[in-house]
């Protein structure tokens, strides 16, 4: 029974990461857990609004807000009672007064999975000392480059070109690539922003090195056994739109955003939902003090369940962070609901992040968001 269990859990883990199928609904879906304690807090509202070096992730566009010659930014976070392990680096250089690039890597990972292929040896005999470990990690490292559209006042551009690693333990794991592309729009105090995620299909290719004798074991315990194959990630659409409201001689700034993420692969379990396409609300508040403190909360993962009475309920995914900036430094937290809606147990987290400027420039004509 022991030895089934864990074959069982070990092949549930590792098979969720496959794709068997040409277009994947759910690909590449770590990318979309979000970077920053900022951006978490605000629901992963930020489409608009993100105005440093996570632009590079978010909107590649808004990069040309970063105010100084270099930007670090770092981020970690931990799921399903420190399972899983979430970092975020990146680093922002600007060119000159219209052009930054950056580049940012990501990695979600589970370590220490057991391994129990190897548990029975082939005369039956159970031995745990042939139970070893593994992990499973997901890896993108992400190319950026922003752009100032002189002759389209309030318009930037930018894209992130998109290299990705899936690494199934000793098993296998995939290579894959894809583009996004960023635009944002300035007018007063308002801000509009549409970013293409995967816009281009993001292709990853899956081979596997499973010997002849993990195989049978695989086979002989029900598991599907994996073959090479490629996955696509369709593209998605997110419109953006956010208003600084200013009290108190501009001491304290109040900043609502909206974003509405759109796919295209069918009907979802999201708030707007169609045979053709879904819409998936993401609602971010950010309210400061002197740009010194900052306060935030956010919704999202709005979603239809079942109860066990049979009875539907919407659920949603809640929020919170502060933040503080001193000089040159930006320290943030956030306390959010990874996924799970409000009767969700073992998913909440709690993410820290930090970005440094270095070399503080002095660029009156920078688009920045008059909040951060």
């Amino acid at each position: 029974m022991f030895f089934h269990k864990k074959i069982f859990l070990w092949g549930a883990l590792f098979f969720s990461s496959a794709a068997f199928a040409q277009v994947a609904k759910y690909s590449n879906e770590f990318l979309g857990i979000g970077v920053s304690a900022r951006a978490l807090a605000m629901g992963g509202a930020n489409a608009v609004s993100s105005n440093n070096v996570t632009a590079g992730y978010f909107n590649p566009a808004n990069l040309l807000s970063i105010q100084s010659k270099f930007q670090v930014g770092l981020m970690h976070a931990e799921y399903y009672a420190g399972i899983s392990k979430y970092d975020y680096g990146a680093l922002a250089a600007r060119i000159d007064s219209n052009s930054v690039v950056a580049a940012s890597v990501i990695r979600f990972g589970t370590d220490n999975i057991a391994n129990t292929l190897n548990l029975i040896d082939p005369n039956g005999n159970v031995n745990y000392n042939q139970i070893s470990t593994f992990a499973v990690t997901n890896f993108a490292a992400l190319l950026s480059y922003a752009r100032k559209m002189p002759k389209l006042k309030g318009v930037d551009l930018g894209f992130t070109a998109k290299i990705i690693r899936n690494k199934l333990g000793p098993f296998g794991g995939s290579w894959g690539f894809g583009f996004d592309v960023g635009a944002s729009y300035s007018y007063k105090k308002w801000k509009f922003a549409a970013v293409g995620r995967d816009i281009t299909g993001t292709f990853n290719a899956y081979t596997y090195t499973l010997t002849d004798d993990q195989k049978n074991v695989l086979a002989a315990t029900g598991n599907q056994i994996p073959s090479s194959s490629t996955e696509i990630t369709v593209p998605r659409l997110v419109l953006g739109v956010s208003r600084t409201f200013s009290f108190w001689k501009n001491r304290i700034n109040v900043m609502p955003e909206i974003n509405l993420v759109t796919t295209f692969d069918g009907k979802r379990n999201v708030a707007i939902k169609t045979n053709a396409f879904s819409i998936d609300p993401l609602f971010g508040l950010e309210v400061c003090y002197q740009r010194i403190v900052y306060i935030r909360a956010g919704l999202n993962n709005i979603q239809q369940v079942v109860d066990i009475t049979g009875a539907n309920h919407t659920v949603v995914s809640p929020s919170i962070g502060v933040g503080i900036r001193y000089k040159i430094i930006q320290i943030d937290y956030a306390f959010t609901n990874f996924g799970g809606g409000q009767n969700a147990v073992g998913t909440y987290s709690n993410v820290f992040s930090l970005s440094i400027d270095i070399n503080h420039l002095k660029l009156p004509k920078l688009n920045t968001n008059a909040s951060h």
